[in-house]
């Protein structure tokens, strides 16, 4: 049976980020992607001058009318939330529409590079903990992953050893299965780690010294996509990891502006094939 993804992201039109590439990928791994869009903008707020309209208002209405519907979802999966009342909807239709051992992913998209986003006041980032401690996934990098853990932003795994010990911690913090991503602390190579309280693995590449914008979301939804085709996390994490690497290597190839996102589209066929 066709799994359904409930999707509450923003929708960037221009960018190829949040919910551009989350559907496409999804889509080409089999799956109904069903969007709730928390916000529209015109381009992902990297390029300039971008406009964009609130969508808090109709979210409510949404959960109501799918939870009186009756759908139920295998997944529900949740990027950047621009508000706390935006995390209390994810928090409701996480409870009312998430299927019977359904997967509750939360990509906690609160900074990067060591800094955490102007828009995430402290009490954002204290309620971003709290719908953590609901989910059965969450994916931070190794910004997030500090302030989830009462780091410092700058703070991040030096080592393969603490690597393993951000891992744990974060575990017995939110008792949820963690991904931790945009690991470099070997000269040369970045990659992603998971766990799921039991095992898990580190995945390292060659890097690329490229920066892309939208390729945490690419990462997400395409380990998801192959957790519900079966894969266990060690497998969806690395195959995802590849798959932004490949698509990374290939945009660089065609010279576009790096704000203009990865060019994820002629790849989506390693997904399809899976």
């Amino acid at each position: 049976m066709q799994k359904k993804i409930l999707a509450l992201h923003d929708l960037s039109g221009y960018g190829r980020s949040s919910l551009v590439p989350i559907i496409a990928v999804l889509s080409a791994a089999g799956h109904q992607c069903v969007p709730l869009p928390t916000a529209f903008f015109s381009t992902h707020t990297a390029i300039p001058d971008w406009v964009t309209s609130d969508l808090t208002g109709v979210m409510q209405g949404v959960i109501n009318q799918y939870d009186e519907l009756g759908l139920r979802f295998e997944s529900v999966y949740a990027g950047f939330l621009g508000s706390a009342e935006q995390i209390d909807l994810v928090q409701q239709a996480a409870k009312r529409l998430c299927a019977d051992n359904g997967l509750t992913l939360i990509d906690p998209v609160m900074g990067d590079n060591g800094e955490v986003y102007q828009t995430y006041t402290p009490e954002m980032c204290r309620r971003m903990r709290e719908l953590c401690e609901i989910a059965d996934i969450i994916t931070p990098n190794t910004t997030e992953a500090a302030i989830l853990l009462d780091r410092a932003p700058a703070d991040k795994p030096c080592s393969a050893e603490q690597t393993w010990e951000w891992l744990r911690a974060l575990h017995t913090r939110y008792g949820a299965q963690i991904v931790l991503t945009g690991l470099d602390y070997e000269k040369g190579q970045v990659g992603s780690a998971c766990f799921d309280g039991e095992q898990g693995m580190i995945s390292l590449h060659a890097r690329i010294n490229r920066y892309y914008p939208g390729t945490g979301d690419l990462f997400a939804a395409t380990m998801l996509g192959a957790l519900l085709n079966g894969s266990d996390l060690n497998r969806a994490s690395a195959f995802a990891g590849e798959f932004v690497k490949d698509c990374i290597a290939y945009t660089e190839t065609q010279g576009t502006d790096p704000m203009h996102g990865v060019q994820f589209e002629r790849l989506l066929g390693r997904i399809t094939s899976r």
